[in-house]
């Protein structure tokens, strides 16, 4: 996994609008990088929606949350669709394959898929958090929200 102090890696990848979303872009706000191995599972719908459900809260801490699989554009769209997802942007790691988790230090090679993990960067774009989290685990998003009102 990426070290804490680190510089994150800039990355340009679509969303499921087919819109390119450039990490650079962000510089000046948080930026959650909410990783989850694959569309059209339960935890991982979960943890999308527990993004839009709290947009407006990262709104009012200047931040933008990013949801992140290696799954298509076309699926990511789908999947947005069937969830309600309007607000929260879900980028495609499609092609290179992984190529994001693998920059970030949570690509399961041997699965071909990320790990569920949470990376928090701060306004410079500094590795401020970082943790993976078991696959069958949703991660707690008020324990996320908490952080990057209190600690960043």
């Amino acid at each position: 996994m990426i070290p804490l102090g680190t510089d994150a890696p800039d990355f340009t990848l679509k969303d499921q609008n087919n819109n390119e979303v450039h990490l650079a872009d962000l510089r000046d706000k948080k930026v959650l990088l909410s990783f989850h191995p694959l569309a059209w599972t339960k935890v991982c719908a979960d943890q999308m929606k527990s993004l839009e459900a709290n947009h407006e809260r990262f709104k009012e801490l200047n931040a933008v949350a990013l949801g992140i699989s290696i799954d298509s554009v076309p699926s990511k769209s789908a999947w947005a669709k069937e969830l309600g997802i309007q607000e929260t942007q879900l980028l495609a790691d499609f092609w290179p394959h992984g190529e994001v988790a693998s920059l970030y230090g949570i690509f399961r090679h041997k699965d071909g898929f990320s790990e569920r993990a949470n990376i928090i960067l701060d306004e410079k774009q500094r590795v401020v958090s970082a943790k993976t989290y078991p696959l069958s685990h949703l991660p707690d998003i008020d324990e996320i929200i908490e952080f990057m009102d209190k600690k960043m």
